[in-house]
This record gives structure tokens, sequence and C-alpha cells, in this order.
């Protein structure tokens, strides 16, 4: 496995705590992410206008206390996230979810 892959490639996918989502990745790093702003984070075609890349979701309708229902693997390269406020139609790349970690 090269390093690049490496860097994307989590080896553990875990809710910790009620507002924490943690990957631990093959490189050895781990990333913590605040749940709402992961779901806040979200690039689907409901959230971000796909010609304008205008953000359509309103942080406001997010509740304070959304989670995670269920996490899947999409494929080898991504996880798809059912939230507590009823949205799932989002997909979380391993690239996407390594930089948001990487550029805090």
């Amino acid at each position: 496995m090269s390093d690049s892959n490496a860097h994307y490639t989590p080896t553990e996918i875990r809710q910790d705590g009620p507002s924490q989502l943690a990957i631990l990745w093959s490189d050895g790093a781990e990333s913590r992410f605040d749940v709402r702003e992961l779901r806040l984070s979200c690039a689907c075609a409901h959230c971000i206008d796909e010609w304008s890349g205008e953000h359509r979701l309103d942080p406001s309708t997010v509740p304070s206390d959304v989670h995670p229902i269920q996490i899947r693997s999409v494929g080898r390269y991504a996880i798809g996230v059912e939230w507590s406020d009823g949205h799932s139609t989002g997909i979380y790349s391993f690239k996407q979810l390594r930089e948001l970690s990487d550029r805090d």
C-alpha cells in the first residue's frame, strides 16, 4: 500500500460519544469530527446546488443534537450516514473526510 493510499484508508470508524465520530487511518493518524459539523458539510445535491455550488442547507434547520443513526460502507472509498434528522443521501468519501480533518 502506498503512503497516499494509507493516508486515505480508514482502519476503524466509530461513534465516540454522542457528538464525535472518530476515524483511525492506516497511516496511524486519528481524526475526530463533531457530528453536527459533519452533517452540515454534506455535499449531496439536496444540500449543495449541483450547478452553482451554492449551499442549500440552512444550518438553523439542523438540530444541535443531530447524530448518526447508521453508518454504512459505500464501496471501498466512502461512508454513507443516516442522520437523526432524517437525511440519508450524503456520501462522505474517505478523501473528503481526511482533507476535512487535515484542514483543522
